[in-house]
Protein backbone atom coordinates (compact mmCIF):
# COMPACT_ATOMS: atom_id res chain seq x y z
CA UNK A 1 0.00 0.00 0.00
CA UNK A 2 1.75 3.49 -0.70
CA UNK A 3 1.80 5.87 2.35
CA UNK A 4 0.22 8.95 1.51
CA UNK A 5 2.60 12.21 2.34
CA UNK A 6 1.38 15.45 3.39
CA UNK A 7 2.18 18.16 0.27
CA UNK A 8 5.08 20.80 1.09
CA UNK A 9 3.79 24.47 1.34
CA UNK A 10 5.49 25.37 -2.00
CA UNK A 11 3.89 22.04 -4.15
CA UNK A 12 0.75 22.49 -2.45
CA UNK A 13 0.86 26.70 -4.01
CA UNK A 14 2.81 25.22 -6.85
CA UNK A 15 -0.49 24.38 -9.51
CA UNK A 16 -2.69 27.40 -8.17
CA UNK A 17 0.99 29.75 -9.12
CA UNK A 18 1.18 28.44 -12.71
CA UNK A 19 -2.87 28.64 -12.97
CA UNK A 20 -2.30 32.51 -12.24
CA UNK A 21 0.77 32.60 -14.30
CA UNK A 22 -1.97 30.82 -17.54
CA UNK A 23 -4.75 32.99 -16.67
CA UNK A 24 -2.61 36.23 -16.93
CA UNK A 25 -1.07 35.02 -20.10
CA UNK A 26 -4.68 34.72 -21.60
CA UNK A 27 -5.61 38.20 -20.84
CA UNK A 28 -2.97 39.60 -22.64
CA UNK A 29 -3.08 36.95 -25.89
CA UNK A 30 -6.51 36.49 -25.70
CA UNK A 31 -9.46 38.45 -27.09
CA UNK A 32 -12.20 36.35 -24.96
CA UNK A 33 -10.80 33.98 -22.59
CA UNK A 34 -13.77 32.69 -21.80
CA UNK A 35 -14.27 30.77 -24.94
CA UNK A 36 -11.61 28.44 -24.41
CA UNK A 37 -8.27 29.50 -22.93
CA UNK A 38 -9.24 29.56 -19.35
CA UNK A 39 -10.77 25.95 -19.76
CA UNK A 40 -7.11 25.19 -20.78
CA UNK A 41 -5.42 26.44 -18.42
CA UNK A 42 -7.65 25.27 -15.85
CA UNK A 43 -7.32 21.89 -17.27
CA UNK A 44 -3.81 22.26 -17.67
CA UNK A 45 -3.39 23.41 -13.94
CA UNK A 46 -5.56 20.48 -12.88
CA UNK A 47 -2.82 18.10 -14.34
CA UNK A 48 0.18 19.76 -12.53
CA UNK A 49 -2.15 19.35 -9.57
CA UNK A 50 -2.50 15.92 -10.42
CA UNK A 51 1.22 14.99 -10.87
CA UNK A 52 1.58 16.73 -7.31
CA UNK A 53 -1.28 14.16 -6.03
CA UNK A 54 0.46 11.32 -7.69
CA UNK A 55 4.00 11.99 -6.10
CA UNK A 56 2.44 12.09 -2.80
CA UNK A 57 1.08 8.36 -2.80
CA UNK A 58 -2.26 9.62 -3.81
CA UNK A 59 -3.89 6.48 -6.21
CA UNK A 60 -5.86 7.97 -9.74
CA UNK A 61 -8.88 6.10 -8.84
CA UNK A 62 -8.91 8.81 -5.72
CA UNK A 63 -8.53 11.47 -7.63
CA UNK A 64 -10.76 10.42 -10.61
CA UNK A 65 -13.42 10.12 -7.54
CA UNK A 66 -12.80 13.83 -5.89
CA UNK A 67 -12.98 14.96 -9.18
CA UNK A 68 -16.45 13.17 -10.32
CA UNK A 69 -17.55 14.21 -6.91
CA UNK A 70 -17.05 17.87 -7.10
CA UNK A 71 -18.38 17.65 -10.99
CA UNK A 72 -21.62 16.56 -9.05
CA UNK A 73 -21.92 19.03 -6.71
CA UNK A 74 -21.82 21.47 -9.58
CA UNK A 75 -24.24 19.94 -11.55
CA UNK A 76 -27.51 22.21 -10.39
CA UNK A 77 -25.57 25.02 -11.35
CA UNK A 78 -24.86 23.85 -14.54
CA UNK A 79 -28.51 22.85 -15.23
CA UNK A 80 -29.83 26.08 -14.02
CA UNK A 81 -27.87 27.71 -16.41
CA UNK A 82 -28.88 26.12 -19.29
CA UNK A 83 -32.53 26.94 -18.07
CA UNK A 84 -31.68 29.73 -17.53
CA UNK A 85 -30.31 30.23 -21.20
CA UNK A 86 -33.77 28.85 -22.23
CA UNK A 87 -35.68 31.24 -20.51
CA UNK A 88 -33.93 33.81 -21.78
CA UNK A 89 -34.85 32.96 -25.33
CA UNK A 90 -38.46 32.92 -24.48
CA UNK A 91 -39.18 35.86 -22.63
CA UNK A 92 -37.05 37.38 -25.71
CA UNK A 93 -39.60 36.09 -28.27
CA UNK A 94 -42.85 36.63 -25.97
CA UNK A 95 -42.05 39.93 -25.70
CA UNK A 96 -41.46 40.20 -21.78
CA UNK A 97 -37.92 41.54 -21.68
CA UNK A 98 -38.84 44.08 -24.57
CA UNK A 99 -42.02 45.19 -22.42
CA UNK A 100 -39.95 45.93 -19.27
CA UNK A 101 -37.51 47.78 -21.34
CA UNK A 102 -40.69 49.51 -23.21
CA UNK A 103 -42.42 50.47 -19.78
CA UNK A 104 -39.16 51.00 -17.68
CA UNK A 105 -38.33 53.89 -19.68
CA UNK A 106 -40.98 55.78 -18.89
CA UNK A 107 -41.26 55.62 -15.27
CA UNK A 108 -37.31 55.48 -14.30
CA UNK A 109 -35.44 58.70 -14.10
CA UNK A 110 -32.00 58.34 -16.01
CA UNK A 111 -30.18 60.28 -12.82
CA UNK A 112 -32.22 57.87 -10.24
CA UNK A 113 -31.26 54.72 -12.33
CA UNK A 114 -28.32 53.04 -10.89
CA UNK A 115 -29.61 53.65 -7.54
CA UNK A 116 -33.32 52.32 -8.61
CA UNK A 117 -31.50 49.10 -10.45
CA UNK A 118 -30.05 48.34 -6.84
CA UNK A 119 -33.33 48.56 -5.02
CA UNK A 120 -35.06 46.36 -7.80
CA UNK A 121 -32.79 44.06 -7.58
CA UNK A 122 -32.45 43.74 -4.21
CA UNK A 123 -36.42 44.10 -3.65
CA UNK A 124 -36.70 40.42 -5.88
CA UNK A 125 -33.77 38.48 -4.98
CA UNK A 126 -34.98 39.07 -1.59
CA UNK A 127 -38.54 37.78 -2.36
CA UNK A 128 -37.18 35.07 -4.50
CA UNK A 129 -33.77 34.03 -2.50
CA UNK A 130 -32.52 33.77 -5.96
CA UNK A 131 -30.00 36.19 -7.50
CA UNK A 132 -29.40 34.12 -10.52
CA UNK A 133 -32.95 34.21 -10.95
CA UNK A 134 -33.00 37.59 -10.36
CA UNK A 135 -30.02 38.81 -12.66
CA UNK A 136 -31.78 36.16 -15.52
CA UNK A 137 -34.90 37.90 -15.15
CA UNK A 138 -35.07 41.47 -14.29
CA UNK A 139 -31.66 42.16 -14.44
CA UNK A 140 -31.68 41.38 -18.25
CA UNK A 141 -34.70 44.34 -18.38
CA UNK A 142 -32.28 46.36 -16.27
CA UNK A 143 -29.24 46.16 -18.33
CA UNK A 144 -31.66 46.74 -21.52
CA UNK A 145 -33.04 50.29 -19.88
CA UNK A 146 -29.23 51.17 -18.63
CA UNK A 147 -27.77 50.85 -21.88
CA UNK A 148 -31.21 52.49 -23.93
CA UNK A 149 -30.40 55.62 -21.68
CA UNK A 150 -26.39 55.56 -22.20
CA UNK A 151 -25.30 54.51 -19.36
CA UNK A 152 -22.45 52.05 -20.00
CA UNK A 153 -22.99 48.45 -19.54
CA UNK A 154 -20.43 47.23 -17.05
CA UNK A 155 -21.57 50.18 -14.28
CA UNK A 156 -25.29 48.79 -14.83
CA UNK A 157 -24.31 45.75 -14.20
CA UNK A 158 -22.34 46.34 -11.06
CA UNK A 159 -25.31 48.06 -10.08
CA UNK A 160 -27.85 44.55 -10.86
CA UNK A 161 -25.11 42.46 -9.24
CA UNK A 162 -25.06 44.91 -5.79
CA UNK A 163 -28.63 44.44 -5.38
CA UNK A 164 -29.36 40.93 -6.32
CA UNK A 165 -26.00 39.61 -4.17
CA UNK A 166 -27.97 41.28 -1.13
CA UNK A 167 -30.75 39.31 -1.60
CA UNK A 168 -29.14 36.64 -2.16
CA UNK A 169 -27.16 36.85 1.31
CA UNK A 170 -30.47 38.05 3.15
CA UNK A 171 -33.38 35.99 2.47
CA UNK A 172 -34.13 33.43 4.55
CA UNK A 173 -35.43 31.38 1.17
CA UNK A 174 -31.32 31.25 -0.34
CA UNK A 175 -29.94 28.39 -0.03
CA UNK A 176 -26.74 30.00 0.85
CA UNK A 177 -28.25 31.92 3.32
CA UNK A 178 -29.35 28.44 4.93
CA UNK A 179 -26.37 26.86 4.35
CA UNK A 180 -23.48 29.20 6.27
CA UNK A 181 -25.31 28.92 9.88
CA UNK A 182 -25.83 24.85 9.15
CA UNK A 183 -22.17 25.06 8.80
CA UNK A 184 -21.30 27.26 11.58
CA UNK A 185 -23.80 26.01 13.74
CA UNK A 186 -26.52 28.51 14.59
CA UNK A 187 -29.85 28.80 13.47
CA UNK A 188 -31.19 30.80 10.42
CA UNK A 189 -33.02 33.93 11.74
CA UNK A 190 -29.99 34.51 14.43
CA UNK A 191 -27.71 34.28 11.53
CA UNK A 192 -30.12 37.01 9.08
CA UNK A 193 -30.13 39.07 12.47
CA UNK A 194 -26.19 39.20 12.88
CA UNK A 195 -25.80 39.78 9.09
CA UNK A 196 -27.84 43.24 9.28
CA UNK A 197 -25.18 44.14 11.57
CA UNK A 198 -22.45 44.38 8.61
CA UNK A 199 -24.97 44.17 5.72
CA UNK A 200 -26.87 47.12 6.25
CA UNK A 201 -24.08 49.52 6.61
CA UNK A 202 -22.25 47.83 3.03
CA UNK A 203 -25.96 48.51 1.18
CA UNK A 204 -26.03 51.99 2.52
CA UNK A 205 -22.68 52.49 1.22
CA UNK A 206 -23.61 50.98 -2.03
CA UNK A 207 -26.62 53.27 -2.64
CA UNK A 208 -24.69 56.20 -1.96
CA UNK A 209 -22.34 55.84 -4.41
CA UNK A 210 -24.68 54.55 -7.20
CA UNK A 211 -26.96 57.55 -6.25
CA UNK A 212 -24.00 60.27 -6.64
CA UNK A 213 -22.52 58.62 -9.80
CA UNK A 214 -26.38 58.66 -11.66
CA UNK A 215 -26.55 62.19 -10.52
CA UNK A 216 -23.10 63.21 -11.88
CA UNK A 217 -23.30 60.34 -14.91
CA UNK A 218 -22.81 62.84 -18.56
CA UNK A 219 -26.21 62.16 -20.39
CA UNK A 220 -25.62 63.92 -23.00
CA UNK A 221 -23.40 61.95 -25.34
CA UNK A 222 -25.70 58.90 -24.60
CA UNK A 223 -25.98 56.92 -28.81
CA UNK A 224 -29.48 55.81 -28.33
CA UNK A 225 -32.29 58.21 -28.55
CA UNK A 226 -35.22 56.73 -25.80
CA UNK A 227 -38.20 57.68 -28.34
CA UNK A 228 -36.66 56.00 -30.94
CA UNK A 229 -35.75 52.71 -28.71
CA UNK A 230 -39.53 52.82 -27.47
CA UNK A 231 -40.76 53.25 -30.97
CA UNK A 232 -38.61 50.60 -32.77
CA UNK A 233 -39.56 48.45 -29.65
CA UNK A 234 -43.24 48.80 -30.24
CA UNK A 235 -43.01 48.56 -33.36
CA UNK A 236 -42.00 44.99 -33.10
CA UNK A 237 -43.52 43.77 -30.50
CA UNK A 238 -47.05 43.73 -29.17
CA UNK A 239 -46.30 45.08 -25.85
CA UNK A 240 -49.06 44.77 -23.38
CA UNK A 241 -48.76 44.91 -19.65
CA UNK A 242 -50.43 41.28 -19.45
CA UNK A 243 -47.08 40.49 -20.07
CA UNK A 244 -45.80 40.80 -17.32
CA UNK A 245 -47.91 37.79 -15.66
CA UNK A 246 -44.94 35.77 -16.67
CA UNK A 247 -42.35 37.50 -14.16
CA UNK A 248 -45.18 37.19 -11.70
CA UNK A 249 -46.24 34.45 -12.08
CA UNK A 250 -42.73 32.91 -11.84
CA UNK A 251 -41.54 35.01 -8.48
CA UNK A 252 -45.16 33.58 -7.06
CA UNK A 253 -43.90 30.31 -7.78
CA UNK A 254 -40.23 30.97 -6.21
CA UNK A 255 -42.00 32.36 -2.93
CA UNK A 256 -43.75 29.05 -2.97
CA UNK A 257 -40.89 27.43 -2.26
CA UNK A 258 -40.86 25.33 -5.55
CA UNK A 259 -37.17 24.55 -6.42
CA UNK A 260 -35.35 26.58 -8.84
CA UNK A 261 -34.95 23.90 -11.69
CA UNK A 262 -38.62 23.96 -12.06
CA UNK A 263 -39.50 27.24 -11.01
CA UNK A 264 -37.74 27.88 -14.25
CA UNK A 265 -39.13 25.50 -16.81
CA UNK A 266 -42.22 26.79 -15.62
CA UNK A 267 -41.00 30.06 -16.44
CA UNK A 268 -39.81 29.14 -19.52
CA UNK A 269 -42.56 27.58 -20.84
CA UNK A 270 -44.67 30.45 -20.05
CA UNK A 271 -42.87 32.71 -22.19
CA UNK A 272 -43.12 30.33 -24.88
CA UNK A 273 -46.87 30.00 -24.43
CA UNK A 274 -47.07 34.30 -24.28
CA UNK A 275 -44.89 34.12 -27.70
CA UNK A 276 -47.72 31.93 -29.66
CA UNK A 277 -50.47 34.46 -27.66
CA UNK A 278 -49.51 37.52 -27.75
CA UNK A 279 -46.22 37.74 -30.90
CA UNK A 280 -47.34 35.46 -33.88
CA UNK A 281 -45.48 38.01 -36.11
CA UNK A 282 -42.17 37.36 -34.42
CA UNK A 283 -42.92 33.62 -34.24
CA UNK A 284 -43.47 33.62 -38.32
CA UNK A 285 -40.32 35.92 -38.66
CA UNK A 286 -38.42 33.10 -36.91
CA UNK A 287 -40.37 30.14 -38.32
CA UNK A 288 -39.39 31.72 -42.05
CA UNK A 289 -41.13 29.48 -44.86
CA UNK A 290 -43.14 27.23 -42.18
CA UNK A 291 -47.38 28.04 -42.83
CA UNK A 292 -48.39 26.35 -40.42
CA UNK A 293 -48.91 28.48 -36.98
CA UNK A 294 -48.76 25.49 -35.07
CA UNK A 295 -45.69 24.09 -36.32
CA UNK A 296 -44.36 27.36 -36.73
CA UNK A 297 -44.88 27.81 -32.99
CA UNK A 298 -43.30 24.76 -31.79
CA UNK A 299 -40.46 25.67 -33.97
CA UNK A 300 -40.10 29.39 -32.56
CA UNK A 301 -40.48 28.01 -29.50
CA UNK A 302 -37.95 25.52 -30.20
CA UNK A 303 -35.15 27.53 -31.29
CA UNK A 304 -35.46 30.60 -28.69
CA UNK A 305 -34.99 27.49 -25.91
CA UNK A 306 -31.69 26.03 -27.33
CA UNK A 307 -30.28 27.96 -30.37
CA UNK A 308 -29.55 31.82 -31.74
CA UNK A 309 -32.13 34.40 -31.92
CA UNK A 310 -31.63 37.52 -33.53
CA UNK A 311 -34.65 40.06 -34.18
CA UNK A 312 -33.94 43.27 -36.28
CA UNK A 313 -35.84 46.70 -35.68
CA UNK A 314 -35.37 49.89 -37.46
CA UNK A 315 -33.18 50.64 -34.88
CA UNK A 316 -29.54 49.11 -34.95
CA UNK A 317 -28.94 49.72 -31.52
CA UNK A 318 -32.36 48.22 -30.32
CA UNK A 319 -30.99 45.14 -32.28
CA UNK A 320 -28.28 44.54 -29.67
CA UNK A 321 -31.13 44.23 -27.05
CA UNK A 322 -32.95 41.61 -28.93
CA UNK A 323 -30.62 38.72 -29.12
CA UNK A 324 -30.32 35.62 -27.63
CA UNK A 325 -28.52 32.69 -27.92
CA UNK A 326 -30.71 30.12 -25.67
CA UNK A 327 -29.02 26.75 -23.96
CA UNK A 328 -26.22 27.03 -26.55
CA UNK A 329 -25.29 30.31 -25.20
CA UNK A 330 -24.57 28.90 -22.06
CA UNK A 331 -22.32 26.03 -23.45
CA UNK A 332 -18.77 27.77 -23.07
CA UNK A 333 -19.83 28.52 -19.41
CA UNK A 334 -21.12 25.31 -18.64
CA UNK A 335 -16.99 24.06 -20.22
CA UNK A 336 -15.58 26.37 -17.99
CA UNK A 337 -17.20 25.20 -14.63
CA UNK A 338 -16.12 21.46 -15.36
CA UNK A 339 -12.76 22.71 -15.51
CA UNK A 340 -12.82 24.45 -12.61
CA UNK A 341 -14.31 21.50 -10.82
CA UNK A 342 -11.96 19.44 -12.06
CA UNK A 343 -9.03 21.42 -11.11
CA UNK A 344 -10.57 21.86 -7.50
CA UNK A 345 -11.60 18.30 -7.35
CA UNK A 346 -7.60 17.59 -8.15
CA UNK A 347 -6.47 19.94 -5.12
CA UNK A 348 -8.98 18.60 -3.11
CA UNK A 349 -8.42 14.66 -3.15
CA UNK A 350 -4.58 15.52 -2.05
CA UNK A 351 -5.47 17.87 0.86
CA UNK A 352 -3.59 20.54 -1.15
CA UNK A 353 -6.59 23.07 -0.45
CA UNK A 354 -6.04 21.87 3.32
CA UNK A 355 -2.53 22.10 2.75
CA UNK A 356 -2.34 25.77 1.94
CA UNK A 357 -4.60 27.15 4.54
CA UNK A 358 -3.47 25.25 7.75
CA UNK A 359 -0.55 28.05 8.13
CA UNK A 360 -3.69 31.08 8.24
CA UNK A 361 -5.77 29.23 11.13
CA UNK A 362 -2.37 28.12 12.96
CA UNK A 363 -1.58 31.93 13.36
CA UNK A 364 -5.06 33.61 13.64
CA UNK A 365 -4.41 34.39 17.12
CA UNK A 366 -7.31 37.26 18.09
CA UNK A 367 -10.67 37.61 17.12
CA UNK A 368 -9.67 40.54 14.39
CA UNK A 369 -7.37 38.17 13.01
CA UNK A 370 -9.54 34.90 13.09
CA UNK A 371 -12.22 37.19 11.28
CA UNK A 372 -9.67 38.35 8.67
CA UNK A 373 -8.22 34.39 8.24
CA UNK A 374 -11.95 33.39 7.52
CA UNK A 375 -12.61 35.97 4.93
CA UNK A 376 -9.22 35.13 3.28
CA UNK A 377 -9.80 31.40 2.88
CA UNK A 378 -13.37 32.33 1.58
CA UNK A 379 -12.18 34.03 -0.93
CA UNK A 380 -9.36 31.49 -1.54
CA UNK A 381 -11.99 28.86 -1.81
CA UNK A 382 -14.12 30.88 -4.45
CA UNK A 383 -10.45 31.47 -6.31
CA UNK A 384 -8.91 28.13 -6.53
CA UNK A 385 -11.99 25.69 -6.21
CA UNK A 386 -14.63 27.88 -8.15
CA UNK A 387 -17.60 27.23 -6.09
CA UNK A 388 -19.44 29.17 -3.38
CA UNK A 389 -20.26 26.39 -1.51
CA UNK A 390 -17.16 24.63 -0.84
CA UNK A 391 -16.57 28.18 -0.06
CA UNK A 392 -18.84 28.05 2.25
CA UNK A 393 -18.74 24.85 3.69
CA UNK A 394 -14.76 24.15 3.92
CA UNK A 395 -13.66 27.26 5.37
CA UNK A 396 -17.05 26.47 7.93
CA UNK A 397 -15.51 23.28 8.61
CA UNK A 398 -12.47 24.38 8.88
CA UNK A 399 -12.84 27.50 11.47
CA UNK A 400 -15.76 26.02 13.65
CA UNK A 401 -13.71 24.47 16.72
CA UNK A 402 -11.73 27.96 16.22
CA UNK A 403 -14.31 30.29 16.56
CA UNK A 404 -15.47 27.81 19.51
CA UNK A 405 -12.60 27.85 21.19
CA UNK A 406 -12.52 31.98 21.73
CA UNK A 407 -15.80 31.81 23.00
CA UNK A 408 -17.17 33.39 19.67
CA UNK A 409 -20.64 32.87 18.87
CA UNK A 410 -21.46 30.80 15.82
CA UNK A 411 -23.21 33.61 14.11
CA UNK A 412 -20.09 35.61 14.33
CA UNK A 413 -18.60 32.78 11.47
CA UNK A 414 -22.16 32.14 9.32
CA UNK A 415 -21.73 35.96 9.08
CA UNK A 416 -18.43 36.08 7.89
CA UNK A 417 -18.69 32.76 6.12
CA UNK A 418 -21.32 34.87 3.67
CA UNK A 419 -19.82 38.43 4.06
CA UNK A 420 -17.03 36.77 1.93
CA UNK A 421 -17.66 33.26 0.97
CA UNK A 422 -21.14 34.05 -1.06
CA UNK A 423 -20.33 37.22 -1.93
CA UNK A 424 -16.66 37.48 -3.74
CA UNK A 425 -17.83 34.39 -5.82
CA UNK A 426 -19.91 36.73 -8.51
CA UNK A 427 -16.01 38.60 -8.74
CA UNK A 428 -14.44 35.68 -9.96
CA UNK A 429 -13.94 34.96 -14.01
CA UNK A 430 -13.98 31.09 -13.66
CA UNK A 431 -16.09 30.35 -10.36
CA UNK A 432 -19.61 28.91 -11.30
CA UNK A 433 -21.27 32.12 -10.19
CA UNK A 434 -18.63 34.53 -12.12
CA UNK A 435 -19.05 32.87 -15.41
CA UNK A 436 -22.75 32.56 -14.64
CA UNK A 437 -23.70 36.26 -14.42
CA UNK A 438 -20.91 37.23 -16.91
CA UNK A 439 -22.63 35.18 -19.54
CA UNK A 440 -26.05 35.76 -18.76
CA UNK A 441 -25.46 39.75 -18.89
CA UNK A 442 -23.54 39.66 -21.64
CA UNK A 443 -20.71 41.43 -19.50
CA UNK A 444 -16.98 40.74 -19.07
CA UNK A 445 -16.47 39.71 -15.19
CA UNK A 446 -13.45 42.09 -15.29
CA UNK A 447 -15.64 44.60 -16.57
CA UNK A 448 -18.44 45.31 -14.04
CA UNK A 449 -16.36 43.61 -10.86
CA UNK A 450 -15.01 47.26 -10.30
CA UNK A 451 -18.56 48.01 -9.89
CA UNK A 452 -20.27 45.58 -7.57
CA UNK A 453 -19.56 47.64 -4.54
CA UNK A 454 -21.75 46.10 -2.28
CA UNK A 455 -19.91 42.70 -3.06
CA UNK A 456 -16.21 44.54 -2.60
CA UNK A 457 -17.42 46.19 0.38
CA UNK A 458 -18.72 43.21 2.51
CA UNK A 459 -15.34 41.53 2.95
CA UNK A 460 -13.68 44.27 3.89
CA UNK A 461 -17.00 45.50 6.36
CA UNK A 462 -17.04 41.97 8.16
CA UNK A 463 -13.22 42.55 9.06
CA UNK A 464 -13.39 46.34 10.08
CA UNK A 465 -16.65 45.39 12.28
CA UNK A 466 -15.05 42.59 13.87
CA UNK A 467 -11.93 45.01 14.35
CA UNK A 468 -13.75 48.10 15.87
CA UNK A 469 -15.99 45.93 18.01
CA UNK A 470 -13.31 44.75 20.05
CA UNK A 471 -11.82 48.04 20.57
CA UNK A 472 -15.54 49.27 21.59
CA UNK A 473 -15.74 46.60 23.88
CA UNK A 474 -12.58 47.40 25.52
CA UNK A 475 -13.48 50.77 25.91
CA UNK A 476 -16.42 50.32 27.50
CA UNK A 477 -15.14 47.86 30.07
CA UNK A 478 -12.34 49.67 30.49
CA UNK A 479 -10.08 46.32 29.69
CA UNK A 480 -6.63 46.26 28.63
CA UNK A 481 -5.50 44.95 25.23
CA UNK A 482 -6.43 41.37 25.15
CA UNK A 483 -8.67 38.40 23.06
CA UNK A 484 -12.20 39.34 23.46
CA UNK A 485 -14.16 35.97 23.67
CA UNK A 486 -17.38 37.52 22.76
CA UNK A 487 -18.82 39.43 19.73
Amino acid sequence: MTTKREASLFLALLPILILIGLLTLNVLLFDDTLSGANQVALMLAAAIAGIVAHRLGFSWDRIKSKIVSTIGSAMPSILILLLIGSLAGTWLISGVVPAMIYYGLDIISPKMFLFTAVVVSAIVSVATGSSWSTIATIGIALLGIGKAIGIDEAIVAGAIISGAYFGDKMSPLSDTTNLAPAMAGTDLFTHIKYMTLTTVPTMTITLIIFLIMGFNYDFTHASINVEDVKVAIDTTFNTSPLLFLVPVILITVIILKVPPLPSLLIGTLLGGLFAIIFQPDIINTIAGSVNNYGTASYYSVMQAMFGDVSLTTSNANVNELLSTSGMRGMLDTVWLILSAMVFGGVMESAGLLKRITQPIVKYAKSTGSLVASTVGTCIFFNTTASDQYIALVVPGRMYRKAYEDKGLKPEVLSRTLEDSGTITSVLIPWNTCGATQSRVLGVDTWSYAPYAFFNIISPFMTVLFAYLNIKIKRFVKGEKPQVVKED
